[in-house]
C-alpha cells in the first residue's frame, strides 16, 4: 500500500532540493550556535548569564536615554546623549575589566555566522519573491511620457531618457521648473485629450502617484521610470532602478500587470501616508534648510504630545490604537519582521493596505520597543480600510513624500487592481525576503539523511 508523504520525506526532499550546499549551510549554522554557546559556558560558567544580562541591560540603557534625548531639549538632552553613548562603551569596558570581552567578540561573530549561515540555508528551500509575468500586450500607439530633470539629482540627463523615449516613437513632456505639483495631473488630462493610450512618468514616487490617478481614472496603461531618488514603488514593481532608462524596453517588449492603488482622503498614493511625528516636523518650513536642527527642534513637543495633534486610529477587526506618535499606512503591507527588507513589499496586488504605529510615552515604553513585534507600543496589521481621527479638525499627512494637510477624520482605503502597469518583459524582480530562522528546521535539514 502507497502512503502519503511523511513529514521526514518531505524533509529529505527539501534537503534534495536544496542540495549538498542547503545542507552544508545548515550544519554550518547549528555548530556555529552549539559553539558560541559551548564557548560561553567553559569559559565563563555561570558568569555567561551575567555577561548577556549585561549586555542586554547596557542596550535597554541606550534605548531609555535616546529617548530622553528626542523628548527633552538643552542641559537634560546633552546628559541624555552623554548616557546612551557611555551605555554601551560602560558595558564593553566591563567585559574588559573581567577579561572576557575577546570571549564576547568571538561569541557575538560565531552568533553572527550562524545566522548568515542559516539564513542561506533556508533561503533555498523559501518560496522566492516572484515577480509577477503579466500580460503580454502590443506596444501603445500614442505614449506620453512627463519627465522631472530635476529628480534623483538630474537623472533624465544622465541617463538621456528623453532622446532614448522619443527615439521609440513617444511624445516627452519635459517638466519646467516652475510647475506646481497639481499641474503634473493636468499635463496628464491633457495628453489624454492628445490621444494618448499611455502614461508615464520619470520622476519621484509622488510625481508617480499623481498621473498613476489619472491613468486609473482613465484606463490607460501607466509605465514607472525611476528617475527619482528612492523609487520605492519602482523597487516594488521589480524595476532596475540603477539604470531607469531599461524602463522604456515597457513601450516596445511590455507586459501588463494589474497592481493596487491606495487612498487617503481622496488622494492617491503609491507607497504610503504618515501621520504623526514625522508628518508634523516635515510641515516646517526650515526642515528642506535644516533636517536635523527642526527635527531636534520640534520633535520634543510632538513625542510628548505637547504639540501636534493626538491622533486615533481604528482598523476593521483591530482594537483602536490610541496616542500614537507615528502612523504608516502603505498600499500593501511592508516586510515589518525583515529588518533587512524593511521599506519593500512582496507584493502590489494584495487588496489591502498595511498599518504600522508606534507609541511609547516613557523611557520604558521607548526600551520596550527593542523586543521588536512583541512590544506592545508596535502595532502591525493589514486591513482594507483605516481611518486615523485626531483631536483636532484637520492632520499633516506626508503622502508619498509629499506633504498637506487633510480634514479629519482621514479614510484610507484600498483600490484593488485598480491601475494597469506596463512593466519590460525582462527586469531584476522584487528582492527575496529573508527568511526567520527556523532552528528545529535548520537541525533537521543538517542531520536528516537525503534519500
Amino acid at each position: 500500500m502507497r502512503r502519503g508523504p511523511t513529514r521526514h520525506g518531505s524533509v529529505s526532499r527539501g534537503v534534495a532540493r536544496g542540495g549538498a550546499g542547503q545542507r552544508w549551510c545548515a550544519r554550518l549554522a547549528v555548530a556555529a550556535t552549539t559553539g558560541a554557546a559551548m564557548l560561553l559556558l567553559s569559559v565563563a560558567g555561570f558568569k555567561s548569564v551575567a555577561l548577556v544580562a549585561v549586555g542586554l541591560a547596557g542596550l535597554v540603557v541606550a534605548a531609555a536615554a535616546g529617548w530622553w534625548a528626542l523628548t527633552r531639549r538643552g542641559v537634560v538632552r546633552g546628559l541624555a546623549l552623554v548616557l546612551a553613548v557611555a551605555a554601551p562603551v560602560a558595558v564593553l569596558a566591563s567585559y574588559a575589566a573581567a577579561n572576557l570581552l575577546w570571549l564576547v567578540l568571538v561569541s557575538v561573530a560565531l552568533w553572527a555566522l550562524a545566522a548568515a549561515a542559516g539564513w542561506a540555508a533556508l533561503r533555498a528551500e523559501a518560496a522566492p519573491a516572484t515577480t509577477a509575468p503579466g500580460r503580454p500586450v502590443a506596444p501603445p500607439r500614442h505614449a506620453c511620457l512627463l519627465m522631472n530633470p530635476r529628480s534623483g539629482g538630474g537623472k533624465v540627463g544622465r541617463f538621456r531618457l528623453k532622446e532614448k523615449a522619443e527615439a521609440l516613437g513617444a511624445e516627452v513632456v519635459v517638466l519646467g521648473s516652475t510647475t506646481p505639483s497639481w499641474d503634473v495631473a493636468e499635463l496628464a488630462r491633457e495628453a489624454l485629450a492628445r490621444g494618448a493610450d499611455l502614461l508615464g512618468v520619470a520622476g519621484g514616487d509622488g510625481t508617480q502617484a499623481l498621473v498613476a490617478d489619472v491613468a486609473a481614472e482613465h484606463g490607460v496603461p501607466f509605465v514607472v521610470i525611476p528617475a527619482g531618488t528612492r523609487n520605492h514603488f519602482a523597487l516594488d514593481l521589480g524595476l532596475d532602478r540603477e539604470d531607469p532608462s531599461r524602463s522604456l524596453e515597457a513601450l516596445t517588449h511590455g507586459v501588463e500587470l494589474r497592481v493596487d492603488l491606495g487612498r487617503v482622503g481622496g488622494r492617491v498614493f503609491v507607497n504610503n501616508a504618515s501621520f504623526g511625528a514625522y508628518a508634523e516636523v516635515v510641515q516646517s518650513p526650515a526642515y528642506r534648510d535644516d533636517k536635523v536642527g527642526t527635527l531636534l527642534r520640534l520633535l520634543p513637543d510632538v513625542l510628548t504630545h505637547q504639540n501636534g495633534p493626538r491622533l486615533t486610529v481604528r482598523a476593521a477587526g483591530a482594537a483602536a490604537v490610541d496616542g500614537p506618535q507615528a502612523v504608516l499606512v502603505s498600499n500593501n503591507p511592508y516586510r515589518v519582521g525583515d529588518r533587512a527588507g524593511l521599506g519593500r513589499r512582496d507584493r502590489l496586488d494584495g487588496g489591502v493596505l498595511g498599518l504600522v504605529s508606534v507609541k511609547a510615552d516613557s523611557a520604558v515604553e521607548a526600551a520596550d520597543l527593542l523586543r521588536g513585534r512583541r512590544a506592545p507600543g508596535l502595532v502591525a496589521l493589514t486591513s482594507g480600510e483605516i481611518v486615523v481621527d485626531a483631536d483636532r479638525p484637520e492632520v499633516q499627512v506626508g503622502i508619498d513624500g509629499e506633504a498637506l494637510a487633510l480634514p479629519t477624520p482621514v479614510r484610507c482605503v484600498s483600490e484593488p487592481g485598480a491601475l494597469r502597469v506596463r512593466v519590460p518583459r525582462h527586469r531584476p524582480g522584487v528582492p527575496q525576503a529573508r527568511p526567520r530562522l527556523d532552528w528545529p528546521r535548520l537541525w533537521e535539514l543538517a542531520f536528516t539523511a537525503r534519500r
